[in-house]
C-alpha cells in the first residue's frame, strides 16, 4: 500500500468524490494534464496530521507544493470540507452510530504565527496573538460542530453560532436530526443568554454555575469533549494557526474532525 492509499483509503476516496468539485474543462482544448485529485488530497491531509508546511512536501505524491495549495484554496473557498463532514456524519447517523441524548461544547486556544481574520489577544497567554477552536461533539466524543474565533471571544457567545452550525443529520428511524437532548458546558458558559436560547429550542442546558457548583460536578460527561480535543490534537497542522485566512484554518479543523469520524464509520463498518 502506497502512502495515497493509506492516507486516503477506498472509502474516504468514495465519498470524497460525492462532495469534490468538477475538474474545469479548457474550452480550447490542450493545456497540461491535471494532477491526480486523490493523490492532492492525500498531501493535503499528510499537511493536516503531519503538521508540516507546503513547501516541505514528499515528492511521493507526485504533485509539486503549488499545486496541492492551489487546490486546497479552491476546496476551501467551494466549502469542501464542511460538506464531506457532513457527508460522514450523515453515514454514521444512519448507523445509528450517533448518540444526541447528552452533548458536550468546549473550546481550546491556539496561537496564531502570521494573524489575519478570527484572531485576537489571547488572555491565557500574555495576551499574545490567537485563535480559538470550538467543538460540540455528542455523547461518544464524535465532533458534530466546529468554529473558529479570535481567542479573546467569550466562550458563551460561541454557543448560538455553533448550534446553529449542526446540519440536519440522518437518523437510523425517523427525520433528520440537529438538537440533542442536553448540552453540557464548563463555568465559562454560565450566562442567561445560552441559558434562555437553549431553553426555547427544548434543549436542556447542563451548565456548571459559578460560585455554586464544583467544576468536577458535570465531569462525568465534560470528559468525553475534552477527549475529542486530544483527537484533533493528533492533527499536528493544529498546534499553532500558521494560515493567515480564517477558512483555511476552518478548513484544517473540518479535515480533522472528518477524520475522526470517518474511523468512527470503520468501526461500525465491522461490526
Amino acid at each position: 500500500m502506497d502512502i495515497v492509499e493509506r492516507l486516503v483509503p477506498d472509502g474516504l476516496w468514495e465519498i470524497f468524490q460525492d462532495v469534490a468539485l468538477e475538474p474545469p474543462v479548457r474550452a480550447q482544448g490542450g493545456g497540461r494534464r491535471r494532477c491526480d485529485d486523490r493523490a492532492v488530497l492525500a498531501a493535503i491531509v499528510f499537511v493536516a496530521t503531519s503538521g508540516c508546511t507546503w513547501r516541505q512536501l514528499p515528492s511521493a505524491f507526485g504533485a509539486s507544493w503549488q499545486t496541492v495549495h492551489r487546490r486546497f484554496t479552491e476546496w476551501s473557498r467551494a466549502r469542501v470540507w464542511a460538506k464531506l463532514h457532513r457527508v460522514v456524519l450523515d453515514r454514521l447517523g444512519a448507523a445509528g452510530a450517533l448518540d444526541w441524548s447528552h452533548c458536550a461544547v468546549d473550546s481550546v486556544s491556539v496561537r496564531a504565527v502570521k494573524g489575519g481574520p478570527l484572531t485576537g489577544p489571547n488572555p491565557t497567554d500574555r495576551g499574545k496573538l490567537g485563535s480559538k477552536i470550538h467543538v460540540i461533539c455528542d455523547r461518544s466524543g464524535l465532533p458534530i460542530s466546529v468554529g473558529v474565533s479570535g481567542a479573546n471571544l467569550d466562550d458563551s457567545q460561541a454557543i448560538v453560532p455553533l448550534m446553529r452550525g449542526i446540519p440536519p443529520i440522518r437518523s437510523r428511524y425517523g427525520p433528520r436530526r440537529r438538537r440533542p437532548g442536553k448540552l453540557h458546558a464548563d463555568k465559562g458558559y454560565d450566562f442567561d443568554h445560552p441559558r434562555g436560547w437553549l431553553r426555547r429550542r427544548q434543549i436542556v442546558p447542563r451548565i456548571a454555575r459559578r460560585g455554586i457548583e464544583s467544576s468536577g460536578r458535570l465531569r462525568r460527561h465534560r470528559w468525553v469533549v475534552e477527549r475529542t480535543m486530544s483527537w484533533l490534537n493528533g492533527c499536528r497542522r493544529l498546534h499553532r494557526r500558521y494560515e493567515r485566512k480564517a477558512e483555511h484554518f476552518l478548513a484544517f479543523v473540518g479535515i480533522a474532525s472528518t477524520l475522526i469520524c470517518y474511523r468512527r464509520t470503520i468501526v461500525e463498518a465491522t461490526r
